[in-house]
């Protein structure tokens, strides 16, 4: 974008720390205003209509490689390379991204969601289940104990990796999201993922199995025209499959519950039949949506705005879907406030256009099992610390708590 040479770009906080007061301030200073993101510039777009605009833009590329100069560059030293340098559906663009998200798309239809209905229910009552053996007054973190191993157990049974497997994954996932890292430990961090992803493949490879992970390892082995995966694009869907499968469910789950212990009056009105589990999980999408900021799209060409600037060929960009949902423009002088029955729920949390998550009925349909679930079996719970005392994620793209202390059932008397 075309700026004076003074303008210098605001730098977001990878700790996350205060993202409302991010938020206001992107508001402030434009539709796409100049950032600085772990030392890359970027424009941050937080115009929901700009945004929807440009993500069904062909004029906005997610190809690092193809439409970003500095490309080569960035990613030997940025801290969050991967998230640019991975060869999947999430950074292709054009007949690329059609070919790949056309070999996934399949695993997520409605037919195939529905036929999760029961594992998920599952699972949800078997965690529920441990949950229950804890002692009446006992502090109990649930991104931990529920958060967690929902989404995780989900993720494993569609892939066919096994929890010792899922184990072995957690931690270098949490390592994607953890915009703290120096470039070195960031750059270790994805070494050891793309390993524990080689030996997911290997194992797969010896002895495949009804899964979706067997399925895109038969894809790619056995597609001789040259319409299937490289070897490359087989481990980055993997990664993203895993990652994005997981990590961002937790945080949903995360929040939906705090926001419905904050705000008291609203669960009495899901329990009284006066809203639902999903007007809760909606509007936790909307006013805290898993991913704050999305780690890069590039202009292909000059793109024109309606305030007479440009943003220039080779610019990178930055979803700011955290701004853009709470934006005043978009849902009024209330946008930074949960109400489950606000009229327009509307919210780009899960992506807009060619890019929107795939994943999303069964990140739905995990949130609502795990709310119904939790507060009939807990009717009682509520945090075990004052609100302000939860601590952020310390990222500047995953959004959620460090913990979500709860007491189940109060102390006996």
């Amino acid at each position: 974008m075309t700026h004076s040479s003074s303008e210098k770009p605001f730098v977001l906080d990878p700790t996350g720390a205060d993202r409302r007061s991010e938020h206001r301030q992107l508001h402030a200073r434009g539709p796409a205003a100049l950032v600085d993101v772990l030392g890359v510039q970027a424009h941050a777009l937080s115009s929901p209509d700009l945004i929807k605009r440009l993500l069904t833009s062909p004029d906005v590329s997610k190809d690092g490689r193809a439409h970003w100069p500095p490309f080569a560059d960035v990613i030997k030293t940025w801290p969050a390379a991967l998230w640019i340098a991975v060869e999947n559906m999430f950074t292709a663009y054009g007949p690329d991204h059609r070919r790949l998200r056309r070999m996934i798309a399949p695993a997520f239809s409605a037919r195939r969601i529905a036929a999760l209905d029961d594992v998920v229910e599952n699972v949800v009552t078997r965690v529920l289940d441990h949950l229950d053996t804890y002692p009446a007054g006992e502090t109990v973190d649930l991104r931990e104990r529920l958060a967690y191993p929902v989404p995780i157990a989900v993720i494993g049974h569609l892939l066919g990796i096994s929890a010792d497997q899922m184990d072995s994954f957690r931690a270098v996932v949490d390592g994607v999201f953890d915009t703290t890292l120096t470039a070195d430990a960031a750059a270790k961090n994805a070494a050891a993922l793309y390993e524990v992803i080689g030996h997911l493949v290997t194992a797969k490879r010896a002895a495949p199995g009804e899964d979706l992970t067997s399925h895109l390892i038969t894809v790619r082995d056995n597609d001789g025209d040259g319409k299937g995966l490289t070897e490359a694009e087989l481990h980055g869907t993997l990664v993203l499959m895993i990652s994005a499968g997981y990590e961002t469910t937790v945080g949903v789950i995360d929040q939906a519950i705090s926001l419905l212990l904050t705000h008291p009056e609203q669960l009495d009105d899901i329990r009284a039949g006066r809203a639902n589990w999903s007007d809760a999980v909606e509007e936790t999408l909307r006013l805290e949506p898993p991913v704050t900021h999305v780690p890069l799209r590039y202009a292909v060409t000059d793109i024109p705005l309606d305030d007479g600037q440009v943003i220039a060929q080779g610019d990178a960009l930055l979803v700011s879907i955290g701004a853009a949902n709470v934006h005043p423009a978009w849902h009024g002088p209330t946008a930074g406030t949960f109400d489950i029955h606000r009229a327009d729920r509307e919210h780009l949390a899960f992506g807009h256009g060619v890019h929107f998550c795939l994943g999303a009925p069964l990140a739905r349909l995990e949130v609502i099992t795990v709310l119904r679930g939790l507060f009939e079996r807990f009717p009682e719970i509520a945090l075990a610390d004052d609100p302000g005392a939860l601590i952020p994620l310390s990222s500047l793209i995953s959004n959620g708590h460090q913990a979500l202390p709860v007491r189940l059932r109060p102390a006996a008397t």
